[in-house]
């Protein structure tokens, strides 16, 4: 992934001068005037000064619920796990909050027992096994991974515990309404752990792409050892990278093997209303050397094709079955997998907890992913807007450009900033919706893609907004309230010309910080409105 995003940093910047050129010499955006023709004129460009400030969130969705289109089908299209600490930003505890899937047609057992034989079901392990976004760098030897979307490379504590809130699809209060779930709710857990002994620190690695599982029959002897890999095609024998948390035995008999063919199992819905689900938990760790780091981790919960690269809980169990004469006559080996998410009608959901953090009035603005914070921005006052009128300039081209503070951590700055409308309406209710330039020009023309400087160090992110102001310009628009930047989301980019709504999900949990508009302090890197025009001369 690292690669990948270096490419597509050198990409942005690349097609961003090519939108440069190709916006110079196409024609003009014509404002307040007639057709430009046989007339005389000269190219200028001005800068207006924008206003920008911290916009801390409180919360933020994160059930996915609301996201039915292609690619999500109701899930967020990452979820994130860990616990991550930088004295620059707020820091950040992910859990997941998940419902779990069965297959109603399981049986404890398969074989045909028609001596009617004694059987004795012991668990060989259970986990819950989430596969890594990896990418795979040499398999000469053994095959070598590089874990992508990883943030931090220090170590969490992880608790896993029963879910017992009611995770419904539907808002309680209105059935006709779709339910929502946002980054602080609070959730009822059975306070008992059950994660397996002696486990509680996690730390990801690109190295756990197997399994050793020793087989044991019921008199608790070794039988068998297996190694268990999960390949992402049938004929490959490459185990995916996974996350491992190891469970309690008598988890799995309790809630599954002792559940089957009983009403517990009769449905999903019946299973539901039975076992609500899983919390997987994290916390900040402390660590031997007094640092603080951590690290987070995004998961993809919706269901894949490939069953390898679907988060499970995995049940490996072994059926002995005896003899009259208390002689072990058979042992088969079982193994059974149970999604976690997913699937259409489940409920995935992130919790994030987040420390508020007041940052200081001075010349920076702190950007931060998930439900950290984001920035308030103000360009034309109607005062602005009333003098450019004045002037019957033609516009061109419009660019808001937000700088990098450098001297800042950028090691997690995001590829990508997002630019939309935060407003109210008649009804004094929060509306935010989308800015024309992403919706007339698409998404890459409208930009917010970092750039880098000439010493290739991330530098700044810009947008054109021509449409945007030119309607201002010419009276078309009159609804002009506050802009709000964040860090981007997948689902930020609207799907359709009509989907002007912007609905703000954001599981991207990267944060960088930008300079604000003062331009006593940051003089040329101050955030800017630059507008390229035509002016007509006598």
């Amino acid at each position: 992934m690292k690669s990948i995003l270096k490419k597509s940093i050198h990409f942005s910047a690349l097609l961003l001068l090519v939108v440069a050129i190709i916006s110079c010499e196409k024609d003009f955006t014509d404002i307040n005037s007639g057709v430009v023709s046989n007339t005389v004129f000269s190219t200028k460009d001005t800068v207006l000064d924008v206003i920008v400030t911290n916009a801390p969130l409180e919360n933020i969705r994160t059930d996915g619920l609301s996201l039915l289109t292609t690619p999500f089908f109701g899930f967020q299209g990452q979820y994130l796990l860990g616990a991550y600490v930088n004295e620059n930003y707020e820091s950040f505890e992910a859990s997941l909050v998940t419902q779990v899937n069965i297959d109603t047609r399981l049986t404890k057992t398969t074989f045909d027992n028609v001596s009617n034989l004694r059987v004795q079901t012991t668990i060989d392990t259970v986990f819950i096994r989430l596969p890594y976004h990896a990418t795979l760098q040499s398999n000469t030897d053994t095959p070598v991974f590089e874990l992508d979307s990883v943030v931090g490379n220090q170590s969490f504590d992880i608790n896993v515990f029963e879910l017992t809130t009611f995770l419904n699809t539907l808002n309680p209060a209105d059935p006709s309404k779709t339910n929502r779930f946002f980054s602080d709710t609070e959730y009822q857990i059975n306070p008992e752990n059950l994660t397996a002994e002696n486990f509680k620190e996690f730390k990801p690695t690109a190295k756990d792409t197997l399994i050793i599982v020793k087989r044991r029959n019921s008199l608790g002897v070794v039988y068998d050892i297996d190694s268990v890999r999960y390949p992402i095609t049938a004929n490959s024998n490459i185990g995916l990278p996974m996350a491992i948390i190891p469970l309690k035995n008598s988890f799995a008999e309790e809630v599954f093997l002792n559940n089957y063919q009983t009403p517990n199992f009769a449905s999903q819905a019946a299973f539901n209303d039975y076992f609500r689900g899983i919390v997987i938990e994290a916390k900040e760790r402390d660590q031997p050397t007094g640092e603080r780091g951590g690290s987070l981790i995004s998961f993809n919960l919706r269901s894949s094709v490939a069953a390898a690269a679907n988060p499970q809980i995995e049940v490996f169990y072994s059926n002995t079955y005896f003899t009259p004469n208390n002689e072990i006559d058979t042992i088969i080996k079982q193994n059974h997998s149970f999604q976690l998410g997913g699937v259409p009608g489940s409920v995935s959901n992130n919790r994030y907890a987040m420390q508020n953090r007041v940052y200081p009035d001075n010349n920076e603005v702190i950007l931060q992913g998930a439900a950290g914070s984001e920035a308030s921005v103000q360009i034309l006052n109607n005062e602005q807007i009333n003098l450019l009128k004045s002037k019957n300039w033609l516009v061109n081209d419009a660019a808001l450009t937000f700088y990098i503070n450098q001297e800042s951590d950028v090691t997690n700055a995001p590829f990508r900033l997002y630019l939309y409308k935060n407003g109210v309406n008649n009804a004094g209710q929060n509306i935010q919706s989308q800015i024309k330039d992403v919706i007339s020009e698409g998404p890459f023309i409208f930009g917010g893609g970092v750039q880098l400087d000439n010493e290739n160090r991330k530098d700044s992110y810009t947008f054109k907004i021509t449409d945007y102001l030119s309607d201002f310009l010419s009276g078309e628009e009159v609804y002009n309230p506050s802009l709000r930047l964040k860090v981007f989301n997948t689902s930020d980019v609207p799907l359709s010309p009509g989907d002007t709504l912007f609905t703000r999900y954001n599981w991207n949990p990267k944060a960088v910080s930008i300079l604000n508009g003062d331009n006593a302090l940051n003089g040329a890197r101050r955030a800017q409105l630059k507008i390229f025009y035509t002016e007509k001369e006598n």
